[in-house]
Formats: structure tokens, C-alpha cells, sequence
């Protein structure tokens, strides 16, 4: 395992959870709860540990636990630390968040039934990232009951040796088995003559699930602190699609090379669309995108990534792409990328 996947496993953020004022019931209030939380992981699954904390507060009733950031629910099926990258442009440590026991907002959130919901919930993106790479999702709906409990309890507790030893029988590939790790030997010498060659003499060498979060802005801005906030969900677009990842002669496919072809309304050159693939908005439903070059030729020439932000970090454009699938991916096989554009105030979006 290379050292960039081991620090993955072991990120976590630092948090500090207030109960919500209208469901305080002593004097004085209670103090926050100070929780790491992994950055794999998802937000239910500390429910354990802040419960006990606000238990003797509480006011009488079912709970229904949920969380906020600035009024903003938490989407619980986001791991923790998309969240975090996503909502906190100037990173806040630690990272300050109210939560509910009363009042689960149903209209904005998926029902959440625990542990149990975000089981299954990762099992499900398992399968869809088995589908994506294998165009089938055999191996993992065939999975025996204690491969799948041996999976999801090294999730649980961020153990990377077991989980790469169970989640290696699911033969999805990994850009470990199929491209290089070691980014100086990214560059290949000569077309491999077993991929798929397009138009443009490019060899396709895989597909990679991707899970992009776009957040476009019109005003310049050179600080963090400074960036426009995202302060509700309409703001965010959800993009679900995969990559195609290609070789050629000479050259390699970098992050750069990716978002543009995740987003091709934004940027003429790849305003093209892979047969089959779908992308999920704001709302979650699912629809094609358009790829008509006249519907983006107006937001092309006008797009600037102003950053791409992947497990905490920022990479530089012009890393392989390869590197970043090998070492960033979470445990479901996704690679969650929060991607901040900035388009003109003129821009047709």
C-alpha cells in the first residue's frame, strides 16, 4: 500500500458538536461533544458517541438524529470528509456542527435508519462502482455474509490491511493492478495495442466512478476566506459519472484532463459524451446530459477551475490522473472530487 492510501484511512477531522438550542432542556446547557471523525466515514456512525453526551438534556420523544452546518442538513450518506472539503472553502478546525435529535427534516434528507442505512448505502455504491469498471456487479452481490461483515467492519474501524484483503475478491481492478502508481513512469512510450482506440489515437485503459460535487461562483478570489459560501444545497451540483481513462503516446491523463471531460459544457474541447452515461442533479434524479455543442460553446471559452479539492488536499492540475484513482479513491471504489468553478457573470449556465 503506498503512503498517500495509508494517510487517507487514517484522516479524520476534528469536530465540535453542539446540541441545538431548542432541544436543551437543563441550565446550563451542555458543553459541546469533541469527536474525531474518520474522514472515510459518515456522520450516523458517531451517533454512539454524541448520544451519550446530551442524553440527560434531552427533551422526551423518539429521536431522529440528524446534523447541520450553518443551517445546512447534512447529507448522511456523503462521507465526512466530502462534507468538510465541500462546505468549508477556509477549512474550520475543528469543525463546528449543531446536531438534532427532534424534527428530521424528511423534505431535504433520505430517511436514515442508522448504522444499517449507511451500510447498505455503501454496499450499494460498491455495487455501482462494480459497474461501472467491470460493467457488471456480480462479484459484489455474490459476496458471502462474512466477506461482507469482514468489509464493512474494516470500514468501521479504517483497517486498510483487511479491507484490501477482502475487497481484492471482488476483482475490480484497482489503479494499482491496471496503472502505474510511481508518477514519473506515467508517460508511456507507445499505444497499448489492447485498448480501445478513439478517433484522436487515444487508447482507453479504464473507466474510474466518479462522484463530483460542483459549486460554480462569478466573483474573483485569490483566498479561501474570502469565497463566496455555500449556504444551502441548490448551490451544489451532484454529479455521478465515470471517467474514461486514456493513453497516449508521449503523454498522460491528468486530473486537468479529467474535469473537463466530467464537465464538457464548460469546456468546448470535451463537449462530448460517453454513450450510456448519466448524471444525477441537485434534486437526484437522474437524466442525461446534453451534448450539444451549441447548448456550452457560450460557457466555454469563460470556465477557470479555481480548485479541486480531494481527500483534504488540493493536487495540482497536472498530476496523473492514474496517481490520484491509485492513492484518493474511498473504500466504495469512488473517488469523490469537490470541484469550484468560476464562470462569468454573463456565462448561459
Amino acid at each position: 500500500m503506498s503512503s498517500a492510501q495509508k494517510q487517507v484511512w487514517e484522516g479524520a477531522i476534528p469536530l465540535q458538536i453542539h446540541l441545538h438550542e431548542s432541544e436543551v432542556t437543563t441550565l446550563p446547557p451542555p458543553p459541546p461533544a469533541l469527536v474525531l471523525a474518520p474522514r472515510i466515514g459518515y456522520l450516523p456512525l458517531l451517533i454512539s458517541l454524541v448520544k451519550p453526551h446530551f442524553s440527560s438534556t434531552l427533551p422526551p420523544g423518539l429521536d431522529t438524529v440528524w446534523f447541520d452546518y450553518k443551517g445546512i442538513p447534512l447529507k448522511w450518506y456523503i462521507p465526512t470528509g466530502v462534507l468538510f472539503d465541500l462546505l468549508c472553502v477556509e477549512p474550520e478546525r475543528p469543525w463546528n456542527l449543531t446536531v438534532h435529535f427532534r424534527g428530521y427534516p424528511s423534505n431535504l434528507l433520505l430517511p436514515c435508519e442508522g448504522e444499517d442505512s449507511v451500510k447498505w448505502s455503501f454496499i450499494n455504491s460498491l455495487k455501482e462502482a462494480a459497474y461501472v469498471i467491470n460493467g457488471n456487479s456480480k462479484n459484489v452481490m455474490n459476496m458471502s455474509q462474512p466477506d461482507q461483515v469482514e468489509l464493512w467492519d474494516s470500514v468501521l474501524k479504517g483497517n486498510l490491511e483487511t479491507y484490501r484483503r477482502v475487497a481484492s475478491k471482488l476483482k475490480l481492478g484497482t489503479s494499482e493492478d491496471e496503472y502505474t502508481e510511481n508518477v514519473s513512469s506515467v508517460l508511456i512510450k507507445s499505444p497499448q495495442s489492447t485498448g480501445d482506440t478513439d478517433v484522436t489515437g487515444q487508447v482507453k485503459t479504464g473507466r474510474i466512478p466518479v462522484r463530483l460535487y460542483l459549486w460554480t461562483v462569478n466573483e474573483e478570489f485569490d483566498d479561501f476566506e474570502d469565497a463566496p459560501q455555500i449556504d444551502n444545497w441548490d448551490k451544489v451540483s451532484y454529479i455521478n459519472r465515470p471517467v474514461e481513462l486514456y493513453k497516449e503516446d508521449g503523454k498522460y491523463f491528468s486530473l486537468n484532463d479529467a474535469v473537463k471531460r466530467i464537465l464538457p459544457e464548460f469546456f468546448l474541447e470535451n463537449s462530448f459524451v460517453i454513450e450510456g452515461d448519466t448524471d444525477i442533479n441537485q434534486s437526484g434524479e437522474e437524466g442525461e446530459r446534453s451534448s450539444d455543442p451549441g447548448s456550452s460553446c457560450n460557457a466555454a471559452e469563460i470556465a477557470e477551475i479555481k480548485f479541486v479539492r480531494i481527500q483534504g488536499i488540493e493536487p495540482i492540475l497536472d498530476i496523473p490522473f492514474s496517481w490520484v484513482v491509485n492513492n484518493l479513491m474511498n473504500p466504495e471504489y469512488f473517488l469523490h472530487m469537490c470541484v469550484c468553478l468560476k464562470v462569468k457573470a454573463n456565462a448561459v449556465q
